[in-house]
């Protein structure tokens, strides 16, 4: 019997329970749960997509992403090795979880990766474009299923942009942590409209 977000596999309910948002009916709801990835020794200096490491050595803060993260679930990263080591710190925290990170059932992304920060822009429409029709592709791919979606704060902003329908801006009036998890529920059914449903932004791990 396949797991829901309502079993974390330990008898506990998980704070994001479908419940709490499910349209009922014969809607079928399609979860997203974004993950920041692990905190980048950058040295005060803009990183974008430059490939770097990040810093999974706080094991509490990867055991709680496993204990409200949902089992049975679908993983995506971008292509960015700092997404594959902090998805690969979940799994070895005890949330069960594909291997190879990335592998066949894992893709890795290039269009879910941070904004690229030459020229010191921001969230540019072009960016904002590729990110939507990334997130759009996971969905069509997935629909009815959870979706651990490891990737970053740029990408989590525009995944919220959609949902909100907010102009490029309006997205980065967001905080986005390292390692926090954001909830986005994409509703398809009769008479729901726009469809997306944001359930919790920036939840601490623990």
């Amino acid at each position: 019997m396949r797991k829901t977000s309502r079993d974390n596999g330990e008898g506990m309910l998980s704070p994001f329970n479908a419940g709490a948002v499910g349209a009922g009916g014969t809607a079928t709801t399609t979860r997203f749960w974004w993950v920041r990835h692990a905190p980048v020794a950058h040295e005060g200096r803009i990183y974008g997509q430059k490939d770097m490491p990040c810093d999974c050595t706080d094991t509490a803060v990867f055991t709680g992403l496993a204990r409200q993260l949902p089992r049975d679930a679908v993983w995506v990263t971008s292509h960015l090795r700092r997404t594959h080591e902090t998805a690969r710190a979940i799994v070895r925290a005890g949330l069960p979880g594909p291997d190879p990170i990335p592998g066949p059932d894992v893709p890795a992304i290039p269009d879910l990766a941070e904004q690229s920060f030459g020229e010191w822009q921001g969230l540019t429409y072009e960016e904002l474009r590729h990110s939507r029709g990334a997130i759009h592709r996971v969905l069509d791919a997935n629909r009815g299923h959870d979706i651990i979606a490891v990737a970053h704060g740029g990408t989590i902003r525009s995944a919220l942009g959609l949902a909100l329908d907010l102009e490029p801006e309006a997205c980065l009036a967001f905080t986005m942590e390292n390692c926090s998890i954001t909830r986005i529920d994409h509703i398809d059914g009769p008479g729901l409209g726009h469809g997306w449903r944001v359930v919790t932004v920036n939840r601490p791990p623990r």
